[in-house]
């Protein structure tokens, strides 16, 4: 994901942040090209992970942690050069998800990019309890809050919204990462 994410990235938004390993992976990436991110936000809405990315960005005044749930509309944040998310878009269901990804090509400047590293849909049952087994599940203990969509349907949507360069440059499995950028 960090080769797509422009060097020129000031402001980034990470959504579903989680304990906010990626957005510091990012801001430690940036800083090595000496691009520093001056401004970030991290979303989520869970209560354990918002108290632990409040901590790990506890001494950095650039980084912005906003309780909400991606189950509703972004809330006005201004806008941003990224956008990245891992592993959260997928528990979304299907018209939340299209919505979203309209509400982030809304809030990327020119030229931003949207990176989604995220879990897709098997084409297959039997392709999806492979990669279950794969990493150590069954369909009795595979997440049930996992709305899996294929692929090829969230890169038609990116592209339909408005992105463009829209691909799939990594995939292993249900593990995929979807780009797009606004022109």
């Amino acid at each position: 994901m960090l080769e797509f994410i422009p060097q020129t990235t000031r402001r980034i938004l990470d959504l579903g942040t989680g304990d906010g390993r990626l957005l510091a992976l990012v801001k430690r990436e940036q800083v090595k090209r000496e691009h520093p991110i001056t401004e970030a936000v991290a979303i989520d809405f869970s209560p354990a992970m918002i108290e632990a990315a409040t901590k790990r960005f506890a001494g950095d005044s650039s980084v912005e942690v906003v309780i909400h749930n991606l189950d509703h509309p972004l809330p006005a944040l201004g806008k941003f050069d990224t956008v990245v998310s891992c592993f959260a878009i997928h528990h979304l269901v299907h018209e939340r998800k299209r919505a979203l990804y309209s509400e982030i090509h809304a809030v990327l400047n020119a030229g931003g990019v949207f990176c989604n590293l995220e879990h897709v849909a098997s084409p297959t049952p039997r392709l999806h309890e492979e990669f279950l087994r794969g990493i150590g599940f069954t369909l009795e203990t595979e997440d049930p809050s996992n709305k899996l969509l294929d692929m090829e349907t969230q890169l038609q949507w990116l592209r339909e919204i408005g992105f463009v360069d829209v691909d799939c440059h990594w995939k292993w499995r249900e593990l995929a990462l979807l780009a797009g950028r606004r022109t």
